[in-house]
């Protein structure tokens, strides 16, 4: 059974909304959510970037998951809207209470930086106006191999038929320069009425430009690479897995065996020294039946007879066969 995600729901100071919509996910069949901080600085002031709230402070106790026996489980996001490089710190110790960082960027050069550079989980895709930009090749290549993901939110087209154009707009052009790889589908929901479930996104998807094996990754496989990606990023920056390797001087089964110095069954033997039956014997050593006897030594039936003594081997005259 599949493991469903939603990675961006909006956070809220009202604790009576954080509940609704956390309950109104697990009720919906979402195993994992994650609770979006928005951080727009601006030029006038320098904001103070969010601080996460606990998880127990927003709901407790948690809710189950429909059709699990678990309750869901819930991360802290952090997403940083960027008109300026210097918006984004890479060091910053504010990003570290959060589990997944997020980034949306406004002008081509900070998207570009974003996929190529910036240390970060998702990138952001705007669905509420015409981007100013297009998608080139490169860069979205280069955050396909990175492991970063691309991020588009279908609430805003709920809400409004305006921003339903942008938003299927802006995702069908992303879909044409990343083939659909590393792609993600999320609510960025504000009320519970803005959910949908999660076989209502992949039909969703569809309209996207998804195939019918990415619309359900993209709420499903690659929403759990995101968060692996987010904790190896925290961690140790990469993966470190073991492998069970067979040592030479072991005798594992289905060793290859030394085939002369070995007597099991299937081994090849050596034809000159073994007398195994269906080797290949040496024909003038041994007088084994079928083994092809030396002609001009052996006087066998059947064999070519010398054409008479001093004559030439290359004239000698062929027999006359008669019938009887």
């Amino acid at each position: 059974m599949a493991v469903f995600m939603d990675l961006n729901v909006g956070f809220s100071a009202e604790r009576s909304r954080m509940t609704s919509l956390i309950e109104t996910a697990a009720h919906l069949g979402f195993s994992t959510v994650a609770v979006n901080y928005v951080f727009e600085p601006t030029a006038q002031k320098k904001p103070e970037i969010p601080t996460p709230t606990p998880i127990r402070e927003l709901i407790d106790p948690l809710p189950v998951v429909q059709g699990r026996s678990r309750p869901i489980r819930v991360l802290n996001r952090l997403t940083v809207v960027m008109s300026d490089s210097s918006h984004f710190r890479p060091n910053a110790a504010e990003y570290r209470g959060f589990d997944l960082l997020a980034v949306q960027p406004t002008t081509e050069k900070l998207f570009h930086a974003a996929c190529m550079l910036y240390d970060v989980d998702i990138i952001c895709i705007s669905v509420t106006e015409k981007l100013p930009f297009f998608f080139k090749r490169a860069p979205v290549n280069g955050a396909v191999d990175r492991g970063v993901v691309f991020e588009v939110s279908y609430s805003a087209a709920i809400r409004d038929s305006t921003r339903r154009r942008y938003t299927i707009a802006n995702a069908v052009s992303l879909m044409e320069s990343c083939k659909g790889k590393n792609v993600i589908l999320s609510s960025a929901a504000e009320k519970p009425l803005e959910l949908r479930g999660p076989y209502d996104i992949t039909n969703l998807g569809l309209l996207f430009g998804l195939s019918e094996a990415g619309t359900k990754e993209a709420v499903s496989s690659t929403c759990r690479s995101v968060v692996l990606h987010a904790e190896t990023r925290k961690s140790a920056s990469g993966i470190v897995y073991t492998m069970k390797s067979c040592s030479e001087s072991s005798g594992q089964q289905g060793a290859p065996p030394d085939c002369r110095s070995s007597g099991q069954q299937g081994a090849l033997p050596d034809c000159r020294s073994s007398g195994q039956q269906g080797a290949l014997p040496d024909c003038r050593s041994s007088g084994q039946q079928g083994a092809l006897p030396d002609c001009r030594s052996s006087g066998q039936q059947g064999a070519p007879p010398d054409s008479g003594e001093g004559a030439p081997a290359a004239k000698r005259a062929k027999p006359h066969l008669t019938s009887d």
